[in-house]
């Protein structure tokens, strides 16, 4: 059932015109994106160029424009982009990350193109892809580094689980020990932080269900704990923040609604509230989202924003089930 009352929702009022998904805009806002070449900001934000491309293609792809980006220039662009090791870099010539990893796979595989990648990516196809992933496992404590320097994060777990769920490659790693760690990360207050003993975080708490979803082990998740923590990340405004105390931001429409989606408890929180402050962060005219109302859009929050409104089945959407 809907949270939202939208145009076309049996039983819902239309919205005011200034609440209206601006899709349009939104999917020449994406378009745009890589033809800013002349502006500075796009040359200080080469580290977030593959992940960039991964949210703009996934918000086109909850737009029902899935095919509004070039497939050759798509998959031109993530092969660039991979290092010799398997693993995939920011922008081609960057070092190979865990994080940008996943981007690439998600984007190969929602453009259909891991066939590419075994004709033309590094040798091995998949498989050197999923080695990356699987020498980067702490075999002693089944945690993720994100990349040959060391850094630990649950974060790293998700992308792991991700990359390596869609390449079909899961028994390359310890899954049991990497359910074990995050359990391990659990907090009195049902969150999860990224490490044990670190404070609870949605994003944190998106990743490590995100990872027991995939390991089908989300039995071990206190739900109603959990729920509860996150059912109060709701601002006076709807909008949903991160941490006790912190302002809200559109992103966590994904990170906090998704985790409540995985564990059962969506309906906690109120759904109408917090489509209407996404829709107030978005650039009707000019396309995108902010992460608050008033503020300059980017790519990030409008692929988060439109995923929480993909999730809360707003009209115009494709649907999405986190669960």
């Amino acid at each position: 059932m809907s949270l939202v009352s939208g145009p076309g929702r049996a039983g819902g009022n239309a919205l005011p015109d200034e609440l209206q998904l601006a899709i349009e805009p939104h999917v020449k806002y994406i378009q745009s994106l890589d033809t800013r070449k002349d502006e500075l900001e796009y040359w200080l934000t080469e580290h977030l160029r593959l992940n960039g491309l991964y949210w703009g293609l996934n918000a086109l792809h909850l737009l029902n424009r899935p095919d509004a980006l070039p497939r050759k220039e798509t998959i031109d662009f993530v092969l660039s982009c991979q290092a010799d090791n398997g693993g995939f870099g920011a922008a081609p010539g960057h070092d190979a990350h865990l994080l940008y990893t996943a981007s690439a796979v998600q984007i190969l595989a929602m453009v259909d193109g891991f066939g590419e990648l075994e004709k033309r990516g590094k040798e091995g196809g998949a498989m050197a892809v999923g080695k990356y992933i699987t020498d980067l496992q702490n075999r002693e404590t089944g945690t993720f580094a994100g990349d040959q320097w060391g850094e630990e994060d649950t974060r790293f777990i998700c992308c792991a689980f991700i990359g390596l769920s869609l390449l079909k490659l899961m028994n390359l790693v310890d899954v049991g020990k990497a359910v074990g760690y995050i359990i391990s990360c659990a907090n009195f207050d049902g969150g999860y932080g990224v490490a044990p003993g670190a404070e609870s975080h949605s994003g944190q708490i998106f990743a490590c269900c995100a990872a027991l979803t995939i390991a089908r082990r989300l039995d071990t998740v206190d739900k109603d704990k959990l729920g509860m923590w996150l059912s109060e990340r709701q601002t006076e405004g709807g909008g949903l923040n991160g941490r006790p105390e912190k302002l809200e931001d559109v992103c966590y429409s994904w990170w906090v609604a998704s985790s409540l989606s995985m564990i059962g408890r969506l309906h906690w929180i109120d759904g109408g509230k917090l489509s209407k402050f996404i829709l107030n962060c978005q650039d009707s005219e000019r396309g995108g989202l902010a992460d608050r109302p008033g503020d300059m859009v980017d790519v990030f929050h409008t692929n988060f924003g439109l995923a929480g409104l993909a999730l809360l089945e707003f009209d115009g959407l494709e649907e999405v089930d986190a669960a």
